[in-house]
């Protein structure tokens, strides 16, 4: 998945396919998919995946819909090939908006530290979107649990619970320039949302350094609750935009991972198990070491613990393993106990699934 969304040409993803590394052989080098003499076989069974799916939104807008990374345990960005058409179909003038998930720690961190790089292309604007619900989780709200009614800290107003929260959209501003470009933030409105506090999160935005804090309709009444937010990227994006990388492939692999979580998480220092420390030590011997990292960590708190919300400081970020995802040109540190396996319930789904070979309907799909 990897490998697609960051491939640029059929040749290209041949290439990339052919270095995936299986193993090690037992003098320690590595052994690739080339070695093993797969590479046109993968090919071909990718061929017809490069191709982005073009759809459309509710309102006709076009879409590409290409690959699908985890941004917790890959980069987590849709495909280089699909914004490059993008690009390519609105023309000079036109707008192209990507998607980079799971927050500005770990989506935008890596759109621009991987993707960025594999892509040549330069952002013009970062659009942060954010809710009253999730900066009243960050100000201390009690827990949600799916399938659970919200609790009425988050159905009725509270002003000391969004104040208090605005600290993590203050800090993932502040990544987001760490990169030099531009912030608008996107305050995705729902109906139990008051206009106290909806005024509160854009004025704490813009005081944070956001270009502009816009709020915005899109989920009770479609396109045109968002026209502000298209007005404000149209003025962010003519401004120029200084971007830079966080730090430079050269360095070595312990370094690059400490800037990451100096930086953007906001941890004291790193702690490597052995295990991260030998591989790093492996990685480094094969010729892997100038390759951007890839931090799978998980989404729901700046730091490795999923309870710590708001921001968190001093901690030492522990580093638990290392593993390398060559064919996609990035090494991937697992942060603590980070599973690398998506997120799937305890009791699979395909138990629910079956068909009435009477009407030929599938049932327990949805």
């Amino acid at each position: 998945m990897a490998v697609l969304a960051l491939t640029d040409s059929l040749m290209d993803m041949k290439v990339r396919l052919g270095k995936m590394v299986v193993a090690s052989d037992k003098s320690g080098q590595p052994v690739t998919a080339d070695d093993l003499g797969v590479t046109g076989a993968l090919t071909v069974l990718m061929k017809d995946a490069i191709k982005p799916t073009l759809m459309q939104t509710l309102e006709g807008t076009p879409v590409f819909v290409h690959a699908g990374p985890f941004a917790n345990i890959a980069h987590g960005n849709s495909s280089v090939l699909a914004d490059k058409i993008a690009l390519k179909l609105v023309g000079e003038e036109g707008f192209v908006v990507t998607e980079a998930g799971f927050g500005a720690d770990i989506g935008m961190e890596k759109f621009f530290n991987i993707k960025c790089r594999a892509s040549g292309l330069v952002p013009n604007v970062v659009v942060l979107v954010a809710t009253v619900r999730a900066l009243k989780m960050h100000g201390g709200g009690p827990s949600v649990t799916p399938g659970v009614p919200l609790k009425k800290e988050y159905t009725e107003e509270n002003i000391q619970l969004v104040a208090d929260g605005c600290c993590n959209l203050q800090k993932q501003i502040q990544i987001a320039q760490l990169f030099g470009v531009p912030v608008v933030v996107a305050v995705n409105v729902f109906k139990t949302d008051t206009r106290a506090e909806i005024d509160l999160v854009c004025e704490l935005a813009k005081r944070a350094g956001a270009f502009d804090a816009v709020p915005c309709y899109h989920w009770s009444v479609g396109g045109r609750g968002s026209v502000d937010l298209a007005q404000a990227v149209r003025e962010a994006a003519s401004k120029r935009s200084r971007f830079q990388f966080l730090y430079d492939v050269q360095l070595p692999i312990v370094e690059k991972i400490r800037t990451i979580a100096q930086a953007v998480y906001g941890a004291k220092d790193i702690e490597l198990s052995p295990t991260a420390q030998s591989k790093i030590d492996r990685y480094t011997e094969q010729g892997f070491g100038n390759l951007p990292i890839c931090m799978a960590k998980t989404h729901l708190s700046l730091s490795h613990q999923p309870d710590k919300k708001g921001v968190p400081r001093d901690f030492i970020l522990p580093i638990s393993d290392v593993r390398a995802s060559i064919g996609a040109g990035f090494i991937y540190p697992l942060v603590g106990t980070m599973s690398t396996m998506p997120g799937l319930p305890t009791r699979p789904c395909f138990y629910d699934i079956d068909l009435d070979t009477e009407t030929e309907q599938v049932k327990g799909l949805f």
